[in-house]
Parts: structure tokens; sequence; C-alpha cells
């Protein structure tokens, strides 16, 4: 079967052509193609050209790219999702390709459900090794490469980390002044690598060129083991707490489709495998806040109140070309309205306009974006929100608060949810669930 890109150009096959490191300039460099056609290549720079001088930590390191290649290809593949794959010099086993198999299908779920494709049975990565992987013990500092993302989720990391005297590192992807401000305001330094997708991919999508929702958070990931092995740690922390557990809907086959696919427990697990048996054992892939949920993490995050003024969880400040916001918060986005929301029961309410610049729970024109977050009548949005039990358990106690009951969204939706089933806010504070977070961090760290 072949399938047509832009321009009618007829497209069989995706490939994997190759990925390099330079010791010199610590770039990567990434490359893919369809069929014989131009390439694709896509950047990612190092800061501080680190190369390590032990042999086991550069062989380790050369797995792990090889990795990133594989899971990056994601971004150029959905252009036109054919049904072949050239896996180029790469040596995959039964078990790799079941995990890039199921990621590239779960982690592209929005984007075939949005443009109507079928991506089971369609996503074949090729079986062409049954020996043994290479993995290596490495001799790894015990300290804590730490991604960050500007938002509340990942400052609440950083201090749980900190309290308990682990050693941190902040890191993030991209070059935001507001991700800087944040790791400032902590009074840490910030590794900022960069990661420029290929100009032809822009050209594509501008062509008309299929396109949509990638797992990015497996991309980063898969940026940060590079950047664990080349910089020296050996727990690698991301902030995905088990909210991101929940199907953002089902589709008319009763499928699954999670917009945070590659922040689910299952996704960490199957990482995590791979990179015991692919890269090194030594290297500790894991979420810290997995236990809890987004209501605890709002709860931690509201008293921490010297970030309140730097922080922002709108993602249109987060992108690789820069923010395409002037102010920390749209206003008009689901993750603006949820952060509000999840934060209130926390918080009084002039407190939360002075960190906002405006209170969306007492604006009207917010109704219908309340109502996707609490699945009134509508579905919730494909946004990295908390779960809408959550979203269900903060408005119901906001129409019982002095202070927050007389506001335009509580007063509206709160007296539909009293007759729902709705679970309690405390019970849902609780740290519960399971989680990947190792011994030695888990025994430092206050939950």
């Amino acid at each position: 079967m072949t399938d047509a890109l832009p321009g009618g150009i007829s497209v069989k096959q995706f490939r994997f052509l190759s990925h390099s490191y330079d010791h010199a300039t610590g770039e990567a460099v990434l490359a893919y193609s369809f069929d014989q056609g131009e390439a694709f290549f896509e950047r990612i720079r190092f800061p501080y050209q680190p190369w390590p001088s032990d042999p086991s930590r550069q062989a380790a390191f050369e797995s792990a790219l090889g990795l990133l290649h594989l899971i990056a290809g994601v971004s150029y593949y959905k252009t036109c999702v054919p049904e072949a794959m050239d896996a180029g010099d790469h040596l995959i086993d039964i078990e790799m390709a079941g995990f890039l198999n199921e990621l590239y299908v779960q982690g592209l779920g929005e984007f075939g459900y949005t443009n109507n494709i079928e991506l089971d049975g369609r996503v074949n990565f090729p079986v062409n090794s049954t020996g043994k992987p290479e993995s290596l013990d490495l001799e790894l500092p015990e300290r804590a490469l730490l991604a960050m993302g500007g938002g509340k989720d990942s400052l609440v990391s950083l201090e749980m980390l900190r309290s308990g005297g682990l050693e941190i590192q902040p890191v993030c992807i991209g070059t935001s002044k507001l991700i800087a401000d944040t790791v400032q305001t902590a009074d840490l330094p910030l590794i900022q690598i960069e990661r420029e997708l290929s100009p032809a991919l822009k050209l594509m999508n501008e062509a008309g060129a299929l396109n949509g929702h990638v797992p990015v958070t497996a991309i980063n990931s898969a940026i940060l083991l590079c950047a664990a092995i080349l910089y020296g740690h050996r727990w690698l922390v991301f902030s995905n707490e088990s909210s991101a557990e929940e199907a953002t809907l089902f589709d008319e086959e009763g499928r699954q489709i999670n917009h945070q696919y590659s922040k689910s427990l299952q996704f960490e697990k199957g990482f995590r495998d791979l990179i015991s048996r692919h890269v090194s054992p030594n290297i500790e892939y894991f979420s810290l806040l997995r236990p809890m949920k987004e209501l605890a993490i709002a709860e931690r995050f509201s008293r921490l109140k010297k970030y309140h003024p730097v922080f922002s969880s709108c993602n249109r400040n987060f992108h690789l070309d820069g923010p395409r916001i002037h102010d920390r918060w749209c206003g008009q986005c689901p993750k603006c309205r949820f952060t509000t929301l999840a934060l209130a029961p926390f918080m009084q309410a002039d407190d939360l306009l002075q960190m906002m610049g405006r209170n969306l729970l007492d604006d009207p024109s917010q109704e219908a974006g309340y109502r996707a977050l609490c699945r009134l009548g509508l579905e919730k949005p494909f946004e990295c929100v908390g779960s809408v039990e959550e979203s269900r358990a903060a408005m119901l106690e906001l129409g019982k608060r002095e202070g927050w009951k007389d506001k335009a969204i509580p007063g509206l939706l709160a007296a539909e949810l009293a007759s729902l089933d709705v679970p309690d806010l405390d019970n849902l504070l609780q740290m519960r669930g399971q989680h990947c977070i190792p011994d030695t961090v888990l025994q430092n760290v206050a939950f």
C-alpha cells in the first residue's frame, strides 16, 4: 500500500537514516526520510559539549542515542503514516519492536482520532535481531537530573527532592525564559538542551501534510536519557502524576484515547524496561509524583509561595519556536482553567487573582470550558489536565466555600454536581497507587 504526500508524491516507506553525535560541539543529528526522498535532519544540542571519558558510558550513550532516533521519528512518521519501515542500522528485538509499536499507536492516538486514521496494524517496526541486547553496568553518581516544565508539578518535585537532601540538576528542552526564571527562583543552575526540528517538517505541514499531537514526553524522556549519561546522573526524574492515567475519551470501538499516554505509568514502565535491557540497569527513570493526583500536587504548590509570581502551566508559553502569548497565562485554554480550579480549594480568591491576573472561575464565558473539565455534557479536552473526578470534586467543594460559592462558575455548576456521585476532596489528596520510585529516593523524600 502507498500513501500520498502533499503534491501527489507516492510514499511506501519511512526510513531511519542515521544518528550521530559530535563530541566537539555537543550536537546530535537525527536523520529520516520517506523512500529515497529528501532527508529530514533534526538537531539536538547539549551545552558544554559533554563527552564521558569512560568507554562504558560512551557505549551506553550510543545505545541511548539510537533509542532517541527511533522515538523522535514519530514527529516525522506522522506526516503520512506509511505501513512499511526501514530501521536502517538499528537492531530491534521483539520486545523493542513491541514497545515502539505501542508508543507510536498509543502516543499518536489523539492524532489518529482527529485525522480519522486507523493506526492499529499500520505501525510495524521490523524485528531484525534475536540476540541478547547489550546492557552496560555504569558507575553513575546518585543525583537527580530533574526535567523542568515551568509549571507547578516540576517545582513541587524540585522542592521534595531538595527537602530530602538529594543533589538536583534541573534540565529542560528548549530555551524558555519562563522555565529559566522558575529555576533561578529556586537558586539552582539550569541546563537548557536545544531541540531543532527539521525545517523540512514545517514546510510539509504548511503544504498540508498530516499533523497533530505527538507523544512529546516520550521524546523528551529519550533526550534526557542521553543527557543523564553525558552529564553523569543515575536518576532521571519526571513529574507525571497518577491523573495522567485517565483516558481523555473512548472512540467508537471503545478504545482509550489518552492525550497523556507518554506521561502514563504504562509508558514509564515500558521505557524503564527498555533502558535496563538496552542501555544500563543502573539508570533509574521514574516520576516522583506518580503516587499523587493533580489536586494533591496543587495543595503542595499552594504553599510554595515564592514561585507563584514566576510559574505558568499554560502550554502556550512552551513551544520550540518560543512562547505564543505575551503574558504568563492566556486565560482561554484548558490548562489555565484547570490550574485555576485545582489551586482554588487551597487559596483565597484574591491571592489566586493576583497570581494569574484574572479569576476564570468568576467569568461566565468560561462555563463551556469548565463543563468539559467536569464532563458535564461536554467531553474532557485533549490537554494535560487532571481527571474528571478531580475537577468535579474541586468544583463541588468550591460551591460550599465562603469566598468561592458566590463566583460565577461554582454558582453555575456546583448544583449540578451535587446530584452526582462525586468523590470526597480529602480522599483525592491521599498518596496511593503504583510507582517506580527507587527505595533510596523514597526513603529520603517526604510525601
